[in-house]
């Protein structure tokens, strides 16, 4: 029996990261929405006095990758508590000062 051995190198991805990129993007709100085949998150930055958000950036995932997502943030929450303390809840919907994203409409 030929038992092959695996090459870690070959299950590696090489990814390039460019300076643009790897400044990163503020962004205080995502948004998410989904149809049969895909996941849209919106990264939102609102802004006091600024009479609009403005989505900074949109990421496009399938379902399955929207699930690996979902995992990793877990995980990665779940070292952050053990090393830096319990992300603390605030079940209230956060508080903008009445103008802070400029005019206010109506539904």
């Amino acid at each position: 029996m030929d038992l092959e051995k695996k090459d870690p190198k070959k299950n590696q991805i090489n990814i390039e990261l460019s300076e643009e990129i790897a400044e990163g993007v503020y962004a205080n709100l995502a948004m998410i929405a989904h149809s049969n085949s895909e996941f849209v998150i919106d990264f939102i930055r609102l802004m006091p006095g600024v009479p609009k958000a403005k989505v900074k950036a949109r990421i496009v995932v399938t379902p399955e990758h929207a699930k690996r997502l979902l995992y990793a943030l877990k995980d990665n929450i779940e070292k952050y508590e053990e090393s830096f303390g319990a992300i603390k809840k605030n079940d209230d919907v956060p508080k903008f000062p009445i103008n802070f994203g400029g005019t206010v409409g109506e539904a």
